[in-house]
């Protein structure tokens, strides 16, 4: 049998790899690889360029582990819903493999490429650990609270050992003569290599995960949300990309850390991914629209203002400004951190969190749409499973509480590094020798706060309140009865995710 595994950006490793080694047991391997507009036309890898750089060096190091067993992977410029039916029919496989897709783009995709081969394309499961939309309520509804579901998967999910990579693979059939294209570099493309995004690729994911394993996964459940040590596993975009498999990074924290607090608390977090990505299998209008019906409309602000300063890491809030600044810096930003950020641009600046989804997307590493999305709408308060609209992180106590001597503060936002301790979270109240002596000058060398936290929590409750009210009083409303019905509300944004 001739068959073709499409690797698809998602599973760009050979171990654990379902389609692979069901090939390989079955004959002849036809690695390929489609290289999309995404990553063809420079213009559009430049907008993505820490996750770019990634898939690049992941993408070369699977063509070298794909050699190094007697084969090669095909790499091929152009349209997916084109070119694998056509490949199909012209290398006269039996059947193309693949791991199914989660995100509804992907689904899009499949759902075209299997109009075209009909029962030859094979998908298997691989993204997740177990297959989105099969958990289900006792009245047989998709969960809306993450403990509920967590409880379910832990019931229902048997999680199998992973395969290991297959030691030999034929060569490529004498007939198949596509000429494979070459592997952009990030210098074709007009990208600046940044040392510090995580270096791509199967051996270092391996090298992470097993660092973690052994040396921090026993003290996550407290080091996970300190800011200024390395208590995280590092392994988001690993498993975005597929570098490593979630399987694989389940089964070996189980096996150094089952029982444990940090290695319990760190696989609630992969149940947290699994909820995420069934979550938007389920209702894929997640990615433009709130999950909470109660939040359309709501009037988020267009102030390009203070969207400069939160993007650029100038609001005067060094740990919102430090966050901004690990993104663009290295395609990363810790979780705790991303909470206070995604928190003070919806709730202290009202500004739409469909705009900071699209910022992460654009510049995360791990720009994994269901997972970002979910976690700015938890933020944002109108998400499945959110955290109460009127919760609002300050992020000065924030910080003095995950990040206590301004480490994490010191390393991004240099210019207050000479601060103390006591005032590097609030250095407009420190006195003025004190930021003589540090060389700061407020509204020159570091901004002033652009909002004030009570100010803008106070608004953020009353707006909110307001509109959810209004809400509540519609939905109450006959369809029909437009008597009373509020005019739009101005000032939406002018940028979607």
């Amino acid at each position: 049998m001739r068959t073709i595994v499409w690797f698809r950006g998602r599973d760009l490793r050979i171990s654990d790899h379902e389609p692979l080694r069901t090939a390989a047991a079955a004959g002849e391997v036809i690695p390929l690889f489609v290289l999309d507009a995404e990553l063809a036309a420079p213009e559009e890898a430049r907008r993505r360029p820490h996750r770019t750089q990634f898939l690049l060096e992941s993408l070369r190091e699977l063509q070298s582990n794909l050699v190094a067993r007697g084969t090669a992977l095909i790499v091929v410029a152009g349209n997916s819903l084109e070119l694998v039916p056509r490949l199909a029919a012209a290398w006269r496989a039996d059947r193309v493999v693949a791991h199914r897709s989660t995100e509804p783009e992907g689904r899009v995709r499949d759902r075209v490429v299997a109009a075209a081969l009909g029962d030859k394309l094979q998908l298997t499961e691989g993204e997740t650990l177990f297959p989105p939309g099969v958990l289900r309520t006792l009245a047989n509804t998709p969960y809306a609270v993450f403990s509920q579901f967590a409880r379910s998967f832990r019931r229902s999910a048997t999680i199998a050992k992973p395969l290991t990579s297959p030691r030999v693979l034929q060569p490529l059939p004498r007939d198949v003569r596509t000429r494979s294209a070459a592997i952009p570099s990030c210098d074709t493309l007009g990208i600046v290599h940044n040392p510090a995004v995580l270096t791509g690729g199967e051996r270092a994911a391996r090298r992470r995960l097993r660092q973690f394993a052994r040396a921090a996964v026993n003290g996550y459940a407290d080091g996970r949300d300190r800011l200024d040590l390395p208590g995280t596993s590092r392994l988001s975009a690993d498993l975005h990309f597929g570098t490593v498999s979630v399987r694989q990074v389940w089964t070996e924290i189980e096996a150094v850390a089952h029982g444990t607090g940090g290695g319990e608390v760190f696989c609630n977090e992969l149940i947290w991914r699994e909820f995420a990505h069934s979550t938007l299998w389920d209702r894929p209008e997640l990615l433009t629209e709130p999950f909470r019906p109660a939040f359309r409309g709501f009037p988020w602000q267009d102030d390009a203002a203070a969207w400069q300063s939160w993007a650029g890491g100038q609001t005067g809030y060094p740990l919102v400004d430090a966050s901004a600044r690990q993104l663009l810096g290295e395609g990363f930003v810790h979780n705790r951190a991303r909470m206070i950020a995604a928190s003070f641009l919806t709730k202290h600046l009202l500004i739409d969190y469909r705009r900071g989804e699209a910022h992460y997307l654009r510049f995360l590493t791990d720009a994994d749409p269901a997972n970002n999305n979910m976690g700015w709408q938890w933020s944002a308060g109108c998400g499945c499973d959110a955290q109460p609209y009127f919760r609002i992180f300050n992020p000065v106590s924030q910080g003095e509480r995950f990040d206590p001597e301004g480490d994490y503060v010191r390393r991004w936002v240099p210019e207050l590094a000479e601060l103390p301790a006591r005032f590097i979270h609030r250095p407009w109240q420190a006195p003025e020798g004190v930021l003589r002596d540090a060389g700061v000058r407020l509204g020159r060398s570091y901004p002033r706060p652009i909002v004030e936290h009570g100010f803008a929590r106070a608004r953020f409750l009353a707006l909110a309140t307001q509109h959810l009210r209004r809400s509540r009083t519609d939905s109450r409303r006959p369809a029909n009865d437009v008597r009373e019905l509020p005019t739009h509300p101005p000032g939406q944004p002018n940028q979607r995710g």
